[in-house]
């Protein structure tokens, strides 16, 4: 996959890798050559479908920050549902940072919201922690609307973590929760049925939300706690 990476540098900004640095403090700076989302964007429409990209796909662990970002990418485009999850499991134990993690949004999960469900479970109760994270994501992104149900809460909550990345995700789980089926969320406000730091880094993005009124902001507020 030389001519890729070739690209890859062919594309390089450091500048860009000078500021991103600090962003990924999982990723070593010697990994990363320092190329733009929308470049890698473009790059992996170009070479959707090709036999080089499933070449590609094929390839982990990759060498390059930004050939992870744009291994996620191309998955995304994969509208074959098993193909893609049986992709995404091979990749996974391979993410290290967030911004990978959070880039793998799959076009084909919803409309298999029902395939997906079945999948969640184990990202949730995996030991690394970025398929923690893409468990909670999933659930946030696809099963906090229409296809709700309260015990997705409690699969939430269930979670137990001391990796940053996880619980951040966990309070942004809960802050989408309370902006979206608030009557149900906020009982695990009420009832503190979350861990102390997730209980106030969830209250701190829901108050910072637009999507949250001004009348549940205030009640939230009050639910803060002294915990650290």
């Amino acid at each position: 996959m030389s001519w890729i990476r070739a690209e890859l540098f062919a594309a390089q900004d450091l500048s860009y890798r000078n500021f991103q640095g600090p962003l990924l403090p999982t990723v070593d700076q010697a990994r990363m050559i320092g190329v733009r989302v929308p470049v890698l964007r473009k790059l992996a429409t170009a070479w959707k479908g090709t036999p080089e990209a499933e070449a590609f796909l094929r390839t982990v662990p990759h060498d390059y920050y930004e050939e992870d970002m744009l291994h996620a990418l191309l998955l995304n485009t994969i509208l074959d549902y098993d193909r893609c999850v049986a992709g995404i499991q091979q990749f996974l134990p391979y993410v290290d940072n967030w911004t990978v993690c959070d880039s793998l949004r799959p076009k084909c999960f919803a409309p298999n919201r029902d395939k997906l469900l079945k999948e969640i479970p184990a990202w949730l109760a995996s030991a690394h922690p970025y398929a923690v994270r893409f468990g909670l994501e999933m659930l946030m992104v696809h099963f906090l609307e229409d296809a709700f149900r309260p015990e997705f809460l409690e699969w939430a909550a269930a979670v137990r973590s001391e990796a940053y990345y996880v619980r951040m995700m966990q309070a942004w789980f809960f802050a989408e929760a309370l902006s979206k089926q608030y009557e149900t969320a906020v009982v695990y406000m009420q009832e503190r049925r979350l861990d102390p730091w997730v209980h106030r880094k969830t209250i701190q993005k829901a108050v910072e939300s637009h999507k949250v009124s001004e009348e549940r902001k205030q009640e939230l507020k009050s639910l803060r706690g002294n915990e650290k």
